[in-house]
């Protein structure tokens, strides 16, 4: 925008000063011209009374005195064919001034200028002074760079305004590029100041607009699911109950372990639907998180024969993300072996520290592997689930500045690698 905002005001301007300095540059060389004409024929015209009256010595005398003071060379026809002053070819307007006609003509180098002086007792006598082409354009050279250089510096001046314009428009537009930006990455409290022409003022406040709409809209969807996530505390309710009235043993703390998990994760949807992105930044250790988790989920591959391989490292081992979503990323692996593998299908469970900070989680199982490239994205599953949890997993570990990897083992099986980032400074 800038540059074609520049290459127009460059294009109006030269074409309004070739409009108005040509004409100037032509007057000034016909201004010139006419100048030195009419001291011509004032000089000659000097003449005029000594050529009328005089005698034929004291106009010689007259014409020597007047070419020895330099200026234009002057030259004296008589009728008789006598020649005074400076010598030079009797030319057609000479013939013709000796008819009695005075006349401005154009010659070899110049112009000359001749007048004819009648009423002599010897006959008509013609006065003849030669203007070079030099005399006709002196000064021209002069005028024509003046208006070169004050065109040039009007040119300057208007590209430097256009270029000051340009910049302030160009920042403005920068700017509501900017806030577009950062709504884009979730800042919904950025916004375009309303300045400069009334368009971009408009277009500001179009996006202001939307960026308060966005955050109600992203408020209303949050207490809406929130209002959903409570609701199921009433059958977790009636769960819990139940499961505290089943006999004291493994299977009824088994249950509880499950209703107590579920209400966990109830919970944290809700409170995930209820905060901004400012409170996404979290940390925890995820060496003790994730032992808690395989523990519980030992239990259960314990009741369907499943052998277990951890290898986690010792705590402390902190993370950029909460407890929570920790919890939820490790719980989302787990039981994504347990609902696409056989019974009896083993899996392996690795922690170890991230260089540069932060930790990798390693989940590999024995099982049919992934069925395709794409069950990383939001809704896809290659089973009956609903394709979510993976999802869950790499936003949590994106959110920490960390990604997620996953790949079919060469024997078999499937391998997610998680790698999430170091607590925040």
């Amino acid at each position: 925008m800038r540059r074609r905002l520049l290459v127009l005001v460059g294009s109006m301007v030269s074409l309004a000063l070739v409009a108005f300095l040509v004409p100037l540059a032509l007057l000034a060389l016909t201004l010139a011209a006419d100048r030195a004409t009419a001291d011509a024929l004032v000089r000659a015209q000097s003449l005029v009374p000594v050529a009328s009256v005089g005698t034929p010595a004291a106009l010689e005398l007259a014409v020597q005195q007047a070419n020895s003071g330099g200026g234009h060379p002057l030259t004296v026809y008589l009728s008789n064919g006598t020649v005074l002053g400076v010598p030079a070819v009797r030319s057609d307007a000479v013939k013709l001034a000796l008819t009695g006609r005075s006349l401005t003509a154009q010659a070899q180098g110049g112009r000359e200028i001749v007048v004819a002086v009648t009423g002599r007792s010897a006959g008509t006598a013609v006065i003849r002074v030669f203007v070079s082409d030099a005399d006709l354009s002196r000064g021209v050279r002069r005028a024509w760079l003046i208006l070169a250089l004050v065109g040039a510096g009007v040119l300057a001046v208007s590209l430097v305004v256009a270029d000051r314009l340009a910049r302030s428009q160009i920042r403005l537009i920068a700017g509501i590029a900017q806030v577009s930006h950062d709504l884009a990455a979730g800042d919904l409290t950025a916004r375009a100041p309303a300045e400069g022409p009334e368009e971009l003022r408009r277009v500001a406040g179009a996006l202001n607009h939307l960026a308060r709409r966005i955050r109600v809209l992203l408020a209303q969807e949050r207490e809406a699911v929130a209002d959903l996530s409570h609701r199921l505390r009433t059958p977790l309710t009636v769960l819990r109950l139940e499961a505290e009235g089943l006999p004291e043993g493994e299977q009824a703390t088994r249950v509880g372990a499950a209703v107590d998990a579920m209400e966990r994760m109830v919970t944290q949807v809700i409170r995930e639907a209820r905060r901004s992105r400012q409170d996404e930044a979290g940390e925890c250790d995820a060496a003790r998180v994730a032992a808690d988790r395989v523990h519980h989920w030992s239990m259960l591959a314990r009741d369907q024969d499943r052998p277990v391989v951890r290898d986690l490292a010792a705590p402390p081992l902190h993370v950029g993300t909460g407890e929570e979503a920790l919890t939820t990323c490790v719980d989302a692996l787990l039981e994504n072996v347990f609902a696409h593998t056989p019974e009896g299908t083993g899996f392996t469970v690795r922690l170890s520290p991230r260089e540069g900070g932060g930790a990798v989680l390693t989940v590999a199982d024995q099982g049919p592997g992934f069925p395709h490239a794409r069950a990383l994205e939001r809704g896809v599953s290659g089973g009956s689930s609903t394709g979510l949890g993976l999802d869950i997993v790499r936003r949590t570990a994106e959110r920490s500045g960390g990604s997620v990897t996953l790949a079919n083992e060469p024997a078999g099986g499937a391998r997610v690698t998680v790698e999430f980032g170091p607590r925040p400074s």
